[in-house]
């Protein structure tokens, strides 16, 4: 199937993009990698008027560690950036752990992170990690910029928060508060796939204490889940198997997941426990071994 016809722009700032999508009355589609919104067209799931293609606006691809810990992602760093990145290896263990699982080595040369946030799959990767870490999307339009805290960014599925003219020009990762624990693990049918089910856990631990948590889940739900009731458990704690057991079981009661031919609910509900369970345990392991 062939998309409906469309209009196409390029512009060179970010203001000359957000003036487009104004006159576009939620008509226009900012384009950045293309590799969901593309199939959407193709399929026509998705109809633009038109498409603004933002990647001749300089200054977007790129992606910082800050000298407090904060990590600035630009609306233009691809996927594989992050994979390829010493930065993130070394200061986010949540990214690190994301970064390779995300699509395939094709989809992760164009495909970018601000991108996969915006599009709020249910199923996608980065929406998950990103709640975890309690980030927020910076976004700019007519009146300026504006922050938004994930947790409030992902609406349902496929819908965010933006108004129509508005561009996500950055995401943002607060600096940790202490030293940055996590890991990110999914389930998928072959390599490429959307996530079975997945879970994503980033820490802060000074000593053997957790002093901040987040978990969220993809795959499992109508869209990503954020799982801080069964987060909030670890907090003022150490790992124990006690406190890893008791937060593995409430997490995989916020998962949603639905029969179907990936599995049947009770098994994703079992794959988000058991992976809460070894990224939790796995932090322990790895604690223990550099004391």
């Amino acid at each position: 199937m062939y998309p409906s016809r469309f209009g196409y722009e390029s512009p060179r700032t970010i203001e000359e993009a957000i003036a487009l999508l104004d006159r576009g009355a939620g008509e226009a589609k900012v384009l950045a990698g293309g590799q969901s919104l593309v199939p959407m067209m193709k399929l026509r799931f998705a109809s633009p008027e038109m498409l603004i293609d933002i990647n001749n606006i300089s200054g977007l691809r790129y992606h910082r560690v800050d000298p407090d810990g904060s990590i600035h992602i630009g609306a233009l760093c691809r996927h594989e950036d992050l994979v390829d990145s010493d930065a993130i290896a070394k200061h986010q263990p949540t990214l690190a752990a994301a970064a390779p699982l995300v699509a395939d080595p094709i989809v992760r040369t164009r495909g970018t992170f601000v991108g996969s946030v915006c599009h709020a799959d249910p199923q996608g990767d980065w929406a998950a990690t990103m709640i975890a870490l309690g980030g927020r999307i910076v976004a700019q339009g007519p009146k300026g910029k504006r922050e938004i805290e994930m947790k409030d960014f992902v609406l349902g599925p496929f819908q965010n928060a933006l108004a129509f003219n508005e561009i996500a020009i950055e995401a943002v990762i607060p600096a940790p508060q202490g030293v940055a624990q996590g890991g990110y693990l999914k389930l998928e049918r072959r390599v490429g796939d959307f996530a079975t089910a997945s879970v994503a856990v980033a820490l802060d631990m000074v000593g053997s204490k957790v002093v901040r948590a987040g978990i969220a889940l993809a795959g499992v739900g109508g869209k990503t889940i954020d799982a801080s009731d069964a987060a909030s458990v670890l907090v003022g704690n150490a790992l124990t198997e006690e406190i890893i057991r008791k937060v593995a079981e409430q997490t995989a009661a916020a998962a949603q997941p639905r029969t179907d031919h990936r599995g049947s609910a009770d098994y994703k509900r079992q794959i988000v426990r058991t992976f809460t369970s070894r990224i939790l345990t796995g932090i322990t392991n790895s604690s223990q071994k550099v004391a």
